[in-house]
């Protein structure tokens, strides 16, 4: 299967985390590859809570880049920051108004982490991915 990969530079604004979004999600999208529907909208929805995370919470700390990848071992996000704090999924209070991000990361997809880096860390996120339906689009169509 043909590797197909992503990384794009995100500025430390939240008009900013929106555009690498999308244009992550669109990168994702158009790659040659048969993707469920529902895997891309979940994805859309994993960047989204990765991206704007990392400029929540370390936009004023340097860089922040968006990377996907898809391969063999499936869809993987990843947000990579600056900021050394690692953070923590948990279901915050009813009154609270945000904190529920990683929470729902965590549900949605198959896999999810974050590794330190020697300036900051990786926040990513795996979904697996069938081969076949990787492949599905590269047979010929069959004619009964």
């Amino acid at each position: 299967m043909k590797v197909h990969q992503i990384r794009l530079p995100v500025p430390g604004t939240h008009a900013a985390a929106a555009s690498a979004r999308r244009d992550l999600v669109a990168a994702i999208r158009a790659w040659d590859t048969f993707l469920q529907p529902e895997l891309l909208d979940t994805a859309e929805l994993v960047a989204s809570e990765l991206i704007t995370n990392a400029v929540r919470h370390a936009g004023d700390d340097g860089p922040i880049s968006a990377c996907a990848h898809l391969g063999d071992e499936g869809l993987r996000i990843e947000v990579i920051d600056m900021n050394t704090e690692i953070p923590e999924a948990g279901l915050p209070g009813t009154a609270s108004e945000a904190g529920r991000g990683l929470f729902l990361v965590a549900a949605l997809v198959d896999r999810y982490g974050f590794d330190p880096l020697p300036s900051g860390k990786r926040c990513w996120a795996e979904f697996e991915v069938s081969t076949t339906l990787l492949s599905a689009q590269t047979l010929p169509m069959q004619r009964s």
